[in-house]
């Protein structure tokens, strides 16, 4: 045997043994690529090369198509049932320039964010994988140009500014987006490799079931213009873990559409043990969230950006949680977070840009979010007439960064009811630690928000809020005055178990001829001049103190 296929046939069985693919079967057929003739010399395309071994393996009743070190460049390529292919270490599919070489799949719009080209795709697919320690390059870069007379962010609105803005989309309408695509498939498996240099959308299952994505790196620019990383949809039973994501859009998303056919929902998703930094944000539900979300957990997971980065490459939300679009989301469960440098690190949004009956957000637990370096508040809110329920976050510590001023205090707050959903929407807010507006039964136990500037802003405001319970809270004093909690037109909110931080001038201040019902029990209010304040029509009868 000569030594080329001696190594060959001992990197098939590895890679074989590898994928585990044959624990249940024997593998029915074993292909290398270079056996098809594939080139990896970087510069011929290989894209029916790499296909042939596909279809083989495919009719021959499923196995493994294995890809050796090497560059192999390609253009569209599609996965078959019970084919795995396996993807060696120093392998490299790189994804072509020009868009000529890409089949386009209908289903999608083509000048939607992900339309129907794609480096790597599969549809009604079964028993798929796509393994092993090489890469996908898809070349990104190609397809995205500077931003022509991009003008300079003042230092006052950097805040908000996002990395992306600094480039464009040379086309729109053509360039593979989603790099990677499972479309209605069943039992997929994507593990180890590392995908990078998207053109658009990273990875997307959609219509998909029983869908493991394990121990994958994911890695775009931080300006990469629409470079979402994993993209769950109209998906069900999918396990994420183990990822290593760095993305200039959303790093883990799921949605709620499907352009292949009717609208399911997207349910049963677990997402932990993932590291991610991103300019956009990091874990977020919506947009394009039209139909429901059931059952989510994301966990043990840390989402960071570098000490000393511009704060246009942080991420702009940690844990987003958005129902805009009519669907709805019941049953979201996040915990064990760490946040470094987020800047907004917790925003639930309900709101109602396409006019929707029937549309909720509730049952929504986050605890154990440890967030450093904020300098936007986080915020639950709904619009008149669309109220998110049942929010809890508990067990959880917040420290913020950002100087607030008296002026934010006090500004009127935009309702943008049907406005694209993100943390900076509203602008600057009036509390450092939590802003709630338009929301029924929010819970906020054993949360510290804390300051490491100093801001003249309350620490929690309530607007139009009710059945609120504030309790064990640890909160900065404001300076310059402020009360510490500032409840507008919020009925039957009970705040207990906490204690006024020295300097704190008012405990709770309430306001507006709304505010009623509100109970103070079992708080130690010796710090604070005041234990209560009334101002715009809200008298002492609204509040009940023992």
């Amino acid at each position: 045997m000569l030594r080329r296929d001696f190594l060959s046939a001992s990197s098939l069985a590895m890679a074989v043994s590898a994928t585990g693919v044959g624990s249940a079967a024997p593998i029915m057929a074993a292909k290398s690529v270079l056996d098809y003739g594939a080139k990896p010399d970087g510069k011929t395309i290989n894209t029916q090369a790499i296909q042939r071994a596909i279809d083989d393996v495919f009719q021959a009743g499923g196995g493994l198509v294995y890809a050796p070190p090497g560059t192999f460049l390609i253009g569209g390529i599609e996965l078959k049932s019970r084919v795995t292919l396996y993807l060696e270490a120093g392998c490299v599919l790189l994804g072509s320039k020009s868009i000529d070489d890409y089949v386009f799949h209908p289903g999608p719009s083509r000048d939607a964010d992900a339309n129907g080209h794609h480096v790597i795709f599969a549809q009604n697919a079964e028993d798929v994988a796509l393994c092993g320690l090489g890469t996908i390059d898809g070349q990104g870069e190609a397809y995205w140009e500077p931003r022509p007379n991009r003008r300079p962010v003042p230092p006052e609105d950097a805040w908000k500014e996002g990395a992306t803005g600094h480039y464009q989309l040379k086309d729109h309408n053509n360039r593979p987006s989603p790099m990677v695509e499972f479309a209605q498939c069943r039992n997929v498996r994507i593990s180890g490799v590392t995908l990078k240099n998207s053109a658009g959308w990273t990875l997307r299952p959609i219509a998909c079931e029983t869908v493991v994505i394990d121990g994958i790196r994911i890695r775009n620019p931080n300006y990469g213009v629409n470079t979402d990383g994993i993209d769950i949809t109209a998906s069900r039973n999918v396990f994420v873990s183990n990822c290593d994501i760095a993305t200039g859009d959303d790093a883990i998303c799921l949605k709620s559409e499907n352009p292949y056919g009717d609208l399911l929902p997207t349910k049963n998703i677990t997402i932990t043990n993932c590291v991610i930094t991103t300019s956009c944000n990091s874990f977020k539900l919506g947009t394009a969230s039209h139909g429901a979300f059931e059952n989510i957990v994301f966990s043990n997971s840390v989402l960071y950006a570098d000490a000393g980065s511009p704060l246009y490459t942080r991420s702009s939300g940690g844990i987003c949680i958005e129902m805009v679009d009519g669907g709805n989301i019941d049953g979201v469960m996040v915990s064990n977070i760490r946040m470094q440098n987020v800047r907004a690190p917790i925003f639930v949004r309900l709101g109602d840009r396409n006019k929707k009956d029937g549309t909720f957000l509730r049952n929504v637990l986050i605890e154990g979010v440890d967030a450093a370096g904020a300098i936007v508040s986080s915020s639950i809110t709904g619009v008149p007439g669309l109220r998110p329920t049942d929010i809890t976050v508990c067990n959880s510590r917040i420290r913020t960064v950002e100087q607030g001023q008296a002026a934010w205090m006090n500004r009127d707050i935009p309702e943008e009811a049907d406005k694209y959903p993100e943390a900076r929407m509203m602008g600057r807010l009036p509390s450092f630690g939590f802003f709630v507006r338009h929301a029924d039964r929010v819970r906020l136990r054993n949360v510290q928000c804390l300051t490491d500037q100093p801001d003249e802003r309350p620490a929690i405001v309530c607007d139009d809020a009710d059945d609120v319970i504030l309790d064990s809270l640890d909160l900065s004093a404001p300076v310059g005055g402020a009360p510490l909690i500032d409840l507008r037109n919020t009925r039957r909110a009970f705040l207990t178990g906490m204690r006024s931080p020295a300097g704190s001038r008012v405990f709770a201040q309430v306001s507006g001829a709304g505010s009623s019902a509100i109970s103070l029990s079992g708080n130690s209010l010796d710090s604070s001049q005041q234990a209560t304040s009334y101002a715009d029509g809200a008298t002492e009868g609204s509040t009940k103190i023992t």
